[in-house]
């Protein structure tokens, strides 16, 4: 099964007067579609756009994994746990939630931001928040994420190029920028595609092109 989502497609959420613009992959928020609420641990998959000056006041979050990549500009993060740091492109951030814990998100500069999040199940629930950030993160470096028996791919490609995909149950793919073909399917920027029970599968880059894929469990 490959079943393509369209970034057009994607629900509209987000404060326009407070210079936040949303768009979500997944039920979220105030939008709910009971056949859209996951796909194995991926819980949501959300495209944030930040005003200069505008971000997130302090919230909560518990027994979630959120991995977060920035597409263009920074992001200031700063939680209950102690951590502050600047989220720059090319650089993985990870939040594990544990038991609870409160962060704030901003764009502290004076260009705009974008970045996406995605939201994992964790396999067991409670426990110590955690962070991590792994700075300007390498092309097929694999991230793992054993909270939730998940691995992080990041493939930069150039025109032409091909890459595996992983013959693993599940497999989530997120085009960042430019154009890939999976099978039959052309996908273009904020294209997703869902893909479970195939094997062989291969990525071909229509030109440059950058892609999160998510090697998943059942």
């Amino acid at each position: 099964m490959i079943s393509v989502s369209r970034s057009g497609d994607r629900f509209r959420g987000g404060d326009e007067a407070a210079g936040i613009e949303s768009r979500h992959s997944f039920s979220f928020g105030a939008f709910y579609d009971p056949d859209n609420l996951r796909f194995g641990p991926v819980l949501a998959c959300n495209e944030e756009r930040l005003a200069p000056g505008a971000g997130f006041d302090e919230h909560p979050h518990s027994h979630t994994e959120i991995v977060t990549w920035v597409v263009e500009g920074e992001l200031t993060h700063r939680d209950s746990a102690g951590h502050a740091t600047v989220v720059r492109p090319g650089d993985v951030q990870h939040l594990s939630a544990a038991g609870g814990v409160r962060h704030v998100e901003r764009n502290d500069g004076d260009t705009p931001l974008t970045f996406l999040q995605m939201w994992l199940a964790p396999l067991e629930p409670g426990g110590e928040p955690a962070y991590t950030t792994v700075p300007g993160i390498a092309d097929s470096t694999p991230y793992a994420l054993p909270e939730a028996g998940a691995m992080l791919h990041v493939r930069r490609l150039v025109e032409g190029e091909r890459t595996a995909l992983p013959d693993s149950p599940r497999v989530y793919v997120h085009v960042v920028a430019g154009n890939v073909r999976i099978a039959d399917d052309e996908l273009g920027p904020g294209d997703s595609a869902r893909i479970a029970g195939e094997a062989g599968l291969e990525l071909v880059a229509g030109g440059a092109a950058e892609v999160l894929v998510w090697e998943l469990p059942d």
